[in-house]
């Protein structure tokens, strides 16, 4: 394979300043591959936290051994490097059987225009030929973590039982609450997994409009009165109302407490948001308490303990590959708002985090995709 090469990696120098920054990649190894970057997905909920500067990495250092953050230690700070774990490659050298020239590969290496892989140590997850290139991005993580969540709510219902992705969904009553990305693909996840009702709760219209024209139905919670909807909805007797499941999509606690009110008694929130704040307006002693709830994180770090045996994060791709299959034309369309140059990046970042720009799902074009 050849020597050193010129990539363009996205850089946050420090909060509300990204830049590209032109580095050289060392020579790869034996048994090594290079990718050309096709396409990288903005994971805007994540990757807004760093531009922000909100990211709990910058103040703390995560402790793996206690499972704790801890500011006692030095935390990561910036510069930060190559955010992002929605990407696209396609493969330009190979010194190894895993991959052939011209494979495509979805990863998680961040936004930049190349990325040597060593089999070994990264995960990567070649994708079908007839898959849509673009929709690549939702393979390697972002996907996983939406089939994760369908996953603990399979734990939650059928234990070490738990064979089946739907296991958790099927035949029940379920809420998202959310529309953004991680939102509408658990929605279509449920659906695809034969949920009897999938119901979206969201306060934006541009959101709720794509969540219909994904042929989801769509709650308008800019009251913050979606919890009613869904009681009245779904009344089983009296005192038995609301969902079966809620997946808590959205980063505040407010949607964290209205998942809550929205659930039947004993009922379950899968809560897969990312919390930037404190919780002000969580009051546990209310529903939390009277009706006996739960709360269940579903971290894409780990799946269910009870599931490690049958389940991993391969297996996870591969649901989303199968989605992608039975949704993949209606999400390009829908899901993904915004297609841009790579080189735009940094300007993208600014104009979201000041609200000039609302996207969905953002895509990074590098010169790659160009030259087919």
């Amino acid at each position: 394979m050849a020597d050193r090469r010129a990539v363009q990696v996205l850089v946050i120098e420090q909060p509300h300043v990204a830049r590209l920054v032109d580095e050289e990649e060392p020579a790869p190894a034996d048994g090594q591959f290079r990718v050309e970057t096709l396409y990288s997905g903005l994971s805007a909920g994540t990757e807004l936290t760093w531009f922000k500067g909100t990211n709990p990495y910058l103040h703390a250092a995560w402790d793996p051994r206690l499972g704790v953050f801890r500011r006692d230690r030095q935390a990561a700070g910036f510069p930060v490097r190559a955010p992002g774990y929605m990407e696209v490659g396609r493969v330009s050298e190979t010194g190894t059987d895993a991959v052939a020239l011209g494979d495509l590969v979805a990863m998680a290496y961040g936004h930049k225009t190349a990325h040597t892989v060593d089999p070994l140590n990264d995960r990567f997850v070649p994708l079908p030929p007839e898959l849509d290139p673009m929709l690549g991005v939702y393979v390697a993580h972002m996907g996983p973590i939406c089939a994760n969540g369908l996953l603990h709510a399979a734990a939650e219902v059928a234990g070490p039982g738990a064979l089946r992705l739907g296991d958790g969904v099927r035949g029940r009553q379920v809420l998202v609450t959310g529309a953004g990305v991680i939102g509408l693909l658990v929605a279509l996840f449920a659906r695809h997994h034969g949920a009897a009702e999938v119901l979206v709760a969201d306060a934006t219209p541009q959101r709720l409009e794509a969540a219909r024209a994904l042929g989801l139905e769509a709650v308008d919670d800019a009251e913050a009165t979606a919890w009613r909807v869904v009681k009245e909805r779904w009344r089983r007797d009296p005192t038995d109302c609301g969902a079966d499941v809620v997946f808590q999509c959205r980063g505040r606690t407010a949607a964290l407490a209205a998942a809550l009110r929205s659930l039947r008694p004993q009922g379950t929130v899968i809560d897969l948001a990312f919390y930037q704040g404190g919780a002000p307006d969580l009051a546990l002693g209310e529903e939390f308490h009277h009706n006996g709830l739960t709360i269940r994180c579903a971290q894409i770090g780990r799946v269910p303990r009870e599931l490690t045996h049958l389940w991993d994060r391969r297996r996870l791709a591969a649901e989303t590959v199968e989605l992608l299959r039975a949704d993949g034309p209606a999400i390009r369309e829908h899901l993904v708002t915004d297609l841009v140059p790579l080189a735009d990046a940094p300007a993208l970042l600014a104009d979201v985090a000041a609200r000039r720009r609302h996207v969905i799902q953002a895509v990074f074009a590098c010169p790659a995709a160009d030259r087919g």
